[in-house]
């Protein structure tokens, strides 16, 4: 298939390493249209912040009640795009290989099926392993038990130690587990582990990007949980957002491979039941055609729309029951502001 093409820097904007960059005011019916979401408590839920950067300058910026541009954010599932990245820049340097086993221990033993499985298949959300991602609580949830209870001293264990149900690379079937996984095998061949790794993660993506606030979380074991938990402040979401819009590029230097971003939103076969499509750790489809996300629970998103040259980022607290009523409005803010 043939990818949208992804805009560059305009030459007249400077990165925003230091400061972001301010643009022209959005029109004064977009910026409405964006304000009525913070009063809109009973359709959305409560809206913290809400960040439009297009053209590289911020063009839109809010915060709800009590909330700041200094404030940080919970990522929730917008983190596994973060360890897809941090991936990434391990592949090219020869430090994975996605298309090889995974390299869990616990499927070394002879006759496993789970030996079969790959990172791409980790990466795709399509490893196989069984996994009930449910945030109700009461119900079955793989996810609640990993994080909150059973699993959280060790959350890649966890997920590891569940049991094969389809042939790996045969289904799709969203999965936090799968993420926590590849956090612990690439934390495993870098040989770094808790606050070594955090160290990593600072060096080699958040400083040279100038994300400054980023507070990623780590298990017992010293496993970063790449499924959940990385806060920032909106500007510093909308920072790696920009990166993948730019196809890696940053400072004018090809920062993470170009070939990594289009492997993160090139689609995986996904069930016609699914609303959005799928890549690498990254969703697609929210924003139109040719848009790919990081989503978390709750409504957190970074949205990245290529022929707006445009980055959205929205943090709140959305109900699961309201989940519906807010990526609709997203799809309509981008489409009011695709004919603005």
């Amino acid at each position: 298939m043939t990818l949208m093409p992804l805009p560059a820097q305009p030459a007249d904007t400077p990165w925003p390493t230091a400061a972001w960059p301010e643009g022209a005011p959005l029109p004064p019916a977009i910026a409405a249209r964006l304000d009525a979401a913070f009063a809109a408590e009973d359709q959305l839920g409560p809206t913290d912040a809400l960040l439009i950067v297009q053209g590289g300058r911020i063009r839109y910026e809010r915060y709800g009640p009590g909330k700041t541009a200094d404030d940080t954010f919970p990522s929730w599932s917008k983190a596994k795009s973060i360890t897809q990245a941090l991936v990434g820049l391990a592949v090219a340097e020869d430090r994975l290989d996605i298309h090889a086993p995974a390299a869990v221990a616990a499927w070394k033993g002879e006759g496993d099926p789970r030996g079969a499985i790959t990172l791409d298949h980790l990466l795709r959300m399509s490893s196989g392993l069984e996994f009930v991602e449910d945030y109700v609580p009461g119900s079955i949830s793989h996810v609640i038990d990993m994080l909150f209870g059973a699993g959280q001293a060790d959350v890649a264990a966890y997920a590891a130690a569940l049991p094969l149900i389809h042939p790996p690379g045969s289904q799709w079937a969203y999965a936090s587990g799968t993420t926590n996984i590849i956090a612990r095998v690439l934390q495993d061949a870098l040989g770094l582990n808790g606050a070594a790794f955090e160290a990593h993660m600072r060096a080699v993506l958040f400083e040279p990007l100038g994300m400054k606030s980023p507070l990623p979380k780590f298990d017992a074991a010293g496993t970063f949980i790449g499924s959940s938990f990385c806060f920032a402040t909106a500007r510093d979401f909308a920072r790696f957002g920009l990166l993948y819009l730019r196809g890696g590029i940053w400072e004018n230097r090809q920062f993470l491979p170009a070939a990594w971003v289009d492997y993160a939103r090139t689609p995986t076969p996904a069930p016609r039941t699914e609303e959005l499509g799928y890549g690498a750790q990254w969703w697609l489809g929210l924003g139109g055609e040719g848009s790919f996300s990081a989503n978390g629970y709750e409504g957190q998103y970074t949205l990245l729309v290529p022929d707006l040259d445009l980055v959205l980022v929205r943090h709140g607290r959305t109900p699961l029951d309201l989940k519906d009523n807010l990526a609709s409005w997203v799809r309509q803010t981008v489409e009011a502001l695709r004919g603005a």
